[in-house]
């Protein structure tokens, strides 16, 4: 009976039904250990089955909610595997990951395992809010619809008294820059305490705001034991700010959901810090894609992705196909704003927008604090920068009018898109 049961896991002749979530892996056994059979044992250890033959497994149990194979590639090491929707709580991200991406990464016959992909029904994206505000709601508040959001990174990333922090925020908010975040490892310090750096912004805000006419949002890291942070969020509504950012992968996503579902009607900034703990090797963990489907469920509104042209890793397939499902149709699922971040200065923005478009946010960091001539200086070179791709004026040619921009080609380069 075993072996009877174990291959029917396999199901190559059918499609999977409208409501299955279908997984794609990378497998490999260790040496010694067929393909295929190692195949059915994921498919097994991930839905109904066990190492050895059970009583308690019935035919109707099993016919249920047992995972299928539906495609193997023994050359290119992929398998497909679709799960019934049975075998998932609805709304439940932590219950969903145990399933698909639990045990079977401890199985010892496995040598290579990632999870590259999953497929889910309309039927259980829509079990999720997904993001309250989104893509478009995010354009909306800033009246901003043609160009990317211009983000950047106070600097240093840690250190700043709030009155500091809030001072050099006015000055780069006054000279073009839509944005600006915390870094992911400031919360609540003893040298920036949380409460005061809210209301000292806000403030800045407010001022520069009165005189520039223009919509200005700071990106408040309320990362914390799940309680905490919704405290946090809760504080930023109270005082009138519009966004909050949480570390998501070290928060984790059942965190993430409790604070959309608060429905506080903020932005909530996805910071993906940790991610290539598990995404970076392309024979083991899990992919950046799947991170990014996943934190859509949650209700995230805009999430770093990957640059191509900066100094983190992520290949351009990779990173276009992430932008590519944030801003497409996911159920009934708002889009979400991808976030481009990470050793970005000037001269790269005109290769970045070819790559990725001009939806989505910029980030900023040493490549704006760094200018020769200061933060406010650096604030105007991207301003420059963003504005001459938006008319399609090459940036060494946009640089002969505008100083700012023309140190900054000169200091840091100019790639050529």
């Amino acid at each position: 009976m075993a072996n009877k049961v174990e291959s029917s896991y396999l199901n190559l002749n059918k499609k999977p039904s409208k409501d299955d979530i279908v997984v794609t892996f990378k497998m490999n056994p260790q040496k010694g250990f067929d393909f295929i059979k190692t195949a059915q044992e994921l498919a097994a250890e991930s839905s109904v089955g066990t190492w050895t033959e059970i009583t308690t497994l019935t035919k109707g149990i099993f016919q249920k909610l047992a995972a299928k194979i539906v495609y193997l590639d023994k050359e290119k090491s992929v398998v497909k595997i679709a799960y019934p929707i049975q075998l998932f709580e609805k709304g439940n991200i932590a219950q969903l990951l145990s399933t698909i991406s639990g045990n079977i990464f401890s199985l010892k016959k496995i040598k290579i395992l990632r999870l590259e992909d999953v497929e889910f029904s309309p039927r259980y994206i829509n079990s999720f809010l997904g993001p309250q505000i989104g893509l478009q709601g995010i354009r909306k508040l800033y009246k901003i619809h043609r160009r990317s959001i211009i983000g950047c990174i106070i600097k240093p990333k840690v250190g700043l008294s709030p009155e500091k922090t809030a001072k050099l925020a006015y000055e780069i908010f006054s000279n073009g820059v839509d944005l600006i975040k915390d870094d992911e490892t400031l919360t609540d310090m003893s040298f920036c305490r949380f409460e005061k750096r809210v209301r000292e912004m806000v403030k800045a805000i407010n001022s520069v705001e009165k005189k520039s006419k223009s919509r200005k949002i700071f990106v408040f890291n309320v990362t914390a034991p799940a309680d905490e942070m919704i405290k946090r969020a809760a504080l930023v509504k109270k005082l009138g700010g519009r966004c909050v950012m949480v570390d998501i992968i070290t928060s984790g996503f059942s965190a993430l959901q409790y604070l959309r579902n608060q429905n506080f009607g903020l932005i909530i900034h996805g910071h993906r810090a940790g991610h290539s703990a598990f995404t970076r090797n392309k024979d083991w963990g899990i992919s950046m894609l799947v991170v990014a489907k996943i934190a859509r469920l949650a209700g995230i509104d805009e999430l770093h992705t990957g640059t191509v042209v900066g100094k983190m890793e992520g290949d351009r397939e990779e990173v276009v196909s992430i932008n590519n499902f944030l801003r497409s149709k996911f159920g009934k699922l708002k889009p979400v704003l991808p976030v481009a971040s990470g050793g970005l200065h000037p001269g790269l923005v005109e290769k970045l927008v070819k790559i990725l478009g001009k939806d989505l946010v910029i980030n900023f960091g040493g490549g704006l604090h760094g200018h020769p001539l200061g933060s406010a200086a650096g604030a105007r070179a991207v301003y420059q920068a963003i504005d001459a791709v938006t008319k399609g004026i090459p940036l060494n040619r946009y640089a002969q009018t505008y100083q700012e921009l023309k140190l900054a080609l000169e200091h840091w380069g100019y790639e050529k898109k």
